[in-house]
């Protein structure tokens, strides 16, 4: 132990770090490394989205926003869900200006957990909910989902998993990091469950445009769920525009209030300069928009035929840019079959058990990167396999 150990917050020490960091941060240190480990479009943001800022800037926009964030951006976005999912948010209490959805997940954990809360959290999941939960104080509780149901939540489930404590359910749709998403069947087969047991949903729709097959359903549509949803979303996955980190959240007026005490108090506000770019996506980002999502189909479909070819066992996402394909072929765990990957065919993937124990046996591939990095990565884990192959 150090000297300074003692300090430190039996919480945080508890909070395991980060299973997708580790593989970046050992790639990033070796030469003619391809990575298909980082979930970030490999596209710049669009000229007239950074433009936007640029125009900001030489207009003397480098002051505070509110702490809601600029009511333009507010109006925007409320148009935008009326658009896209029939739901109508208030502009004015509704709607909160947050640095990314990270930090509206953390939000909205804080906001709603009590100590002892317990937070449903369907794995594999991104690796933000538990510990979220666990910075809250709150437990959380993983909720298996199975390749063999296309990782869908399924009622039964969800209801197995369900205590007193239960407080909120985490929906992440579609799925990082197996690419799953959830039908208007699907999101309606949980209502009864959800009500009857008081439940508050925390929807992460950052990948919401990111549907391949049909159009994306949100649960703060469907009957009696808009007030006991927290709908959060961003513009860094569709528009290419992780860095700017401009994300929001939209719920009940009385949980966005206590969410923005919170903000107000560590954040203040977002980025000026983010926000009127983002601004500038919503108004006119649609057209390059849908051509980044026609090029991730297209990389689909490409990892998807290379998957096959080296036969590689590999349920076929519908949404976001990852693939989940199954390495229990090689009798290795995630973990093994990444390091092993990593140092012998110069290939990072993330390991399933990253996203929660159940994706053990599993990897995490992310196709939003170069078409000809792409087969390459495929080229060497086929080399890989058949080196390793067990079954």
């Amino acid at each position: 132990m150090s000297s300074m150990d003692r300090y430190i917050s039996n919480v945080v020490k508890s909070v395991p770090p980060s299973g997708i960091r580790k593989f970046f941060d050992l790639a990033s240190q070796m030469q003619g490394v391809i990575s298909l480990g980082v979930g970030e479009p490999d596209f710049v943001t669009p000229w007239h989205i950074r433009e936007a800022c640029f125009h900001a800037l030489e207009h003397g926009y480098t002051m505070y926003t509110s702490n809601h964030g600029l009511i333009e951006l507010r109006e925007e976005i409320a148009i935008y869900q009326k658009r896209k999912i029939g739901v109508c948010y208030s502009p004015e209490d509704e709607i909160l200006i947050t640095i990314g959805v990270s930090e509206a997940v953390d939000l909205a954990m804080r906001a709603l957990v009590e100590p002892g809360d317990e937070v449903l959290v369907p794995e594999p999941s991104f690796v933000c909910y538990a510990p979220g939960a666990m910075l809250a104080h709150g437990k959380a509780v993983p909720v298996q989902t199975f390749n063999r149901d296309q990782y869908r939540l399924k009622p039964e489930e969800l209801e197995k998993c369900i205590t007193p404590r239960s407080k909120v359910l985490v929906l992440a749709y579609p799925s990082n990091p197996t690419g799953a998403i959830m039908h208007e069947e699907d999101l309606t087969a949980l209502l009864d469950i959800i009500i009857k047991n008081d439940l508050i949903v925390i929807t992460d729709e950052i990948y919401s445009e990111l549907t391949y097959n049909g159009s994306h359903v949100s649960i703060a549509s469907l009957p009696g769920m808009r007030d006991r949803t927290v709908l959060l979303n961003g513009f860094s996955k569709a528009y290419a525009m992780t860095g700017w980190r401009v994300g929001y959240a939209c719920g009940h007026s009385d949980i966005i209030d206590a969410m923005k005490k919170i903000h107000q108090y560590s954040i203040m506000c977002a980025s000026i300069m983010g926000q009127k770019a983002a601004l500038e996506a919503l108004r006119n980002g649609e057209q390059e928009m849908r051509k980044m999502v026609e090029s991730y189909n297209y990389r689909r479909r490409i990892i998807l035929a290379g998957f096959d070819d080296i036969g590689m066992n590999c349920f076929e996402p519908k949404g976001a840019f990852y693939c989940f394909p199954s390495i229990r072929c090689t009798g290795m765990s995630s973990e093994e079959f990444c390091e092993k990957l990593l140092e012998e065919e110069k290939v990072a993937v993330v390991p399933g058990n990253a996203f929660g124990a159940c994706g053990e046996g599993f990897v995490r591939c992310c196709y939003a990167a170069n078409v000809n990095h792409i087969e390459e990565a495929v080229s060497r884990m086929g080399s890989f396999l058949n080196r390793h192959r067990k079954y």
